[in-house]
């Protein structure tokens, strides 16, 4: 029998199948999120429309919101908060769990080789120490991963809630508009799809530029556009803030890596930005950061990887009870 994993954001949810521990993804479909009621109707869907004759023993269903005493919710997908135990019950499951998908992501940190990376700056990534993943996306995810003699711990939170690390003036103007609008200057409403959207807005009104907006999409195309470019510019930069300030926080320096559906999509921009120097540029822990490795996740589905490390972990944890 096999084990369901999933990835589940507020725009996509990817599923797959794996043949237990260390087995490749198989049986992998991408639905989209909002297209489904709750979490259990998607995986009916995908059950029912893509592995019908297949039979699940075990369940791993990370999803992009918080995760805590057996409940959890979706924060950019508009489902209801739900449990773990009402989903496995209406699915008729033996054995069903819901993680962080950032949780997810840092457990396939140690299992991701150089084909899976793109180096961003700093030392070459070991996968050694303490680990820290993030990623704009929907939303903006953060995690840790830290070593103890009976295995990685990943430590989960909704880091991408902190208040965005404005340095220049530029950037100072756009958190303004940024609290004048929403109330607060939360990271992952300018390091997101959304974000993105909300980050060329704000510029186009600093510089007095009247266009239609674009979407997430469409400023990433259109390099040649110059609001469009310092959108791309200022959202790097940003992030190289943000990601030094994750790096510090959980004494990360193994490497800070990076994923989310954004990021791949920009690697020339990201690379030739100044987000590195941003990283490191927090005195008078310059020389820490400066040793620390970045580098960009573009393995197809990651997440997946670490929802099997979660199911493998747990069922021999029952299994040994």
């Amino acid at each position: 029998m096999a084990w369901l994993v999933a990835d589940i954001g507020g725009t996509n949810a990817r599923f797959a199948l794996v043949d237990g521990p260390g087995g490749a993804p198989h049986h992998r479909a991408s639905l989209p999120t909002r297209g489904h009621p709750d979490l259990a109707a998607a995986v009916a869907a995908y059950l029912a429309g893509h592995a019908p004759a297949e039979r699940v023993e075990a369940a791993c269903l990370a999803v992009a919101g918080p995760v805590g005493g057996g409940g959890f919710r979706l924060t950019n997908a508009g489902w209801p908060a739900d449990t773990a135990e009402r989903v496995r019950a209406r699915l008729g499951l033996p054995h069903l769990e819901v993680v962080n998908d950032f949780e997810a992501l840092a457990r396939a940190l140690p299992s991701l080789g150089p084909d899976d990376l793109i180096p961003v700056g700093g030392p070459p990534p070991t996968g050694a120490g303490t680990l820290a993943v993030l990623g704009p996306g929907t939303g903006l995810g953060t995690a840790g991963l830290v070593p103890t003699p009976a295995g990685p711990v990943p430590l989960p939170g909704e880091g991408g809630h902190v208040d965005i690390p404005a340095v220049t003036e530029r950037e100072v103007e756009v958190m303004r508009l940024l609290r004048a609008e929403r109330g607060t200057a939360s990271a992952e409403y300018l390091l997101s799809g959304d974000g993105l959207v909300r980050l060329h807005r704000f510029l186009s009104m600093i510089h007095g530029v009247r266009t239609a907006p674009p979407t997430a999409a469409e400023i990433v195309d259109r390099r040649d556009d110059p609001v469009c470019a310092e959108t791309l510019e200022t959202f790097c930069a940003l992030l190289g803030s943000y990601a030094g300030n994750v790096a510090l926080t959980f004494g990360a320096r193994g490497g800070v890596y990076l994923g989310g559906g954004i990021l791949p999509r920009v690697v020339d921009v990201l690379r030739g930005s100044a987000f590195r120097a941003r990283f490191e540029d927090k005195p008078p822990v310059v020389d820490y950061l400066r040793a620390i490795p970045t580098a960009l996740i573009v393995h197809p589905c990651p997440a997946f990887a670490g929802a099997a490390a979660r199911l493998e972990q747990s069922l021999t944890a029952l299994e040994a009870a």
